[in-house]
């Protein structure tokens, strides 16, 4: 997957089929079904793949256990047929995770034992495991971190959990592998119309370059999740607002807080949201939270009473409870969600489905939506876009297709694991030149050798895509990914083609950014 290739063949064809504006999961989803059916296939994204809400999840692979106690049954079945699907085509991303609710209350334990169990029944053959109810002392020894007094017991039950931002690399490798092109740094200026007024194409810009592109399309799809209105008002400046935004927060943490590979999940907070405490990557993910707000961006900040809330609800079931000096990483997130009718609903109550439009000049969007039917709603995408473009009919196939490098039976303890098959070929970067074998700072185990990978094969155009998204080191621990700007920006700029002025300025940019994924001592 080669950034210069792709752009090369972007005049390969008079006119595309498909052309998605978006790369985080929505837009990569829409895309490999596309090119998977055979369809000439283009995606473009403003910024890096998955840099936005899509690299920003509690990187699990759920039914939703809330949405079932909110009644929405239908999103629940729709996403557990889909966790079943998602492990099977992404082995190298996804495994099946354990799950305790603590009992505290005398009802606790009949309440989510009876709710869990219709969940089980609800995945069917595609269930991760059978929930169950757990004494007191079981549940101390999963999660040995939970405070005692008053604990009654446990329920257990099983969903996935995954790395969402190397799954949005996989998604767009097999766009590629499935004769499509997908090209970062690309945004869109404006919609090509024919005279009839009907939408045909996109006019973009090369973000690194400047240079403005034109791509005619016989179907438009707008998948820029939180930025969806924006595309929707370049065809119908009057349109109405089809998106509103819902911040999550979440805290990186020595994994010591949990102590256990079992995850915790609290499934009433103060605010009423599920809160949960996720072993990955060595490390425990604390989050998240449902946060209206108002403005869009591309990089959301933390609120300091998003934080606090997050450890004032751990020190409710954590013996040690971490403080603000434990937090590695904290990021935030944007989510999609569809406007309501009724504008004084919660954003926690409104629902995770997704849903599309089509305009009266063809532009077909989709908004709303989770990782977990990323699959579905790029099937569903693909079947209205084949109406509105009059495409010859053809079936998805996604659902048994196994996504690119997807390996079965990988070493999990192995680092490298999250690159499937690809994995050979770094360890072959290594064999070629030993000092690629190195690691590019303590304790954390990424090589030299993922950095030449990911500039050749996997689009990293900056620091930023690739202590972020590639490896997943700036959300992992902030100040380490400092540490490590040096050695990439070195390994960088020699694979890129680029002098030290460009090594300086990454670094720079780097930091100022890195410095928002750590907290000071004190709330500001």
């Amino acid at each position: 997957m080669n950034r210069e290739n792709n752009i090369r063949n972007l005049n390969l064809n008079n006119i595309w089929d498909i052309v998605v504006i978006g790369g985080g999961a929505t837009g990569l989803g829409v895309a490999v079904d596309a090119a998977s059916r055979g369809y000439k296939t283009v995606l473009v994204e403003q910024h890096d793949f998955a840099k936005s809400t899509s690299s920003r999840s509690t990187k699990l692979v759920h039914g939703g256990v809330r949405y079932l106690g909110q009644g929405d049954v239908a999103l629940v079945l729709d996403a557990l047929k889909e966790r079943g699907i998602f492990l099977k085509n992404a082995a190298h991303l996804v495994s099946k995770q354990e799950f305790v609710i603590p009992n505290y209350e005398w009802w606790d334990a009949p309440y989510y034992t009876i709710g869990l169990k219709i969940y089980d029944l609800m995945s069917g053959k595609k269930g991760f495991g059978t929930s169950e109810h757990i004494s007191k002392a079981e549940a101390m020894e999963k999660i040995p971190n939970l405070l005692e007094k008053e604990l009654g017991g446990g329920v257990v039950y099983y969903d996935g959990q995954f790395d969402d931002s190397r799954m949005a690399i996989t998604l767009a490798q097999t766009i590629n592998d499935k004769g499509g092109i997908a090209i970062n740094y690309m945004r869109v200026n404006n919609l090509i119309r024919n005279r009839s007024g009907m939408i045909k194409g996109v006019k973009m810009t090369d973000m690194e370059t400047g240079i403005e592109h034109k791509v005619n399309a016989r179907v438009v799809v707008n998948a820029t999740g939180i930025f969806s209105d924006n595309i929707i008002r370049m065809d119908d400046p009057v349109a109405e607002k089809k998106v509103i935004a819902s911040q999550g927060v979440h805290l990186v943490v020595n994994k010591k807080f949990l102590g256990s590979s079992s995850a915790l999940m609290i499934p009433k907070t103060s605010d009423g949201r599920v809160l949960f405490a996720v072993p990955w990557h060595d490390k425990t993910i604390l989050g998240t939270t449902d946060t209206p707000v108002e403005e869009i961006s591309l990089e959301p900040r933390a609120m300091e009473e998003e934080i606090q809330f997050i450890l004032d609800t751990c020190k409710q079931y954590l013996k040690i409870s971490p403080e603000r000096k434990d937090v590695l990483s904290v990021f935030a997130g944007l989510r999609p969600l569809v406007a309501p009718e009724k504008e004084d609903k919660k954003t926690k109550e409104i629902s995770r489905d997704h849903t599309l439009s089509v305009s009266l000049s063809g532009l077909v969007s989709i908004v709303g939506g989770k990782w977990t039917t990323y699959r579905k709603m790029g099937e569903d995408t693909i079947d209205t876009a084949i109406m509105v473009g009059g495409l010859k009919e053809r079936p998805s196939v996604t659902s048994e297709m196994p996504l690119h490098a997807s390996v079965v039976g990988n070493d999990e303890d192995d680092h490298l694991n999250f690159y499937g098959s690809d994995a050979m070929k770094i360890r072959a970067i290594v064999a070629d030149n030993p000092k690629m074998g190195e690691r590019i700072v303590e304790n954390y185990p990424f090589l030299k050798a993922e950095i030449v990978w990911a500039c050749h094969h996997e689009m990293a155009r900056t620091l930023e895509d690739f202590l972020a998204r590639r490896i997943r080191l700036l959300f992992m621990d902030a100040r380490a990914a400092i540490k490590a700007s040096t050695v990439v920006a070195k390994i960088m700029a020699a694979e890129l083609g680029y002098r030290r002025k460009w090594q300086k300025e990454q670094i720079e940019i780097f930091g100022k950014l890195a410095e928002g994924y750590f907290l000071s001592e004190k709330p500001d």
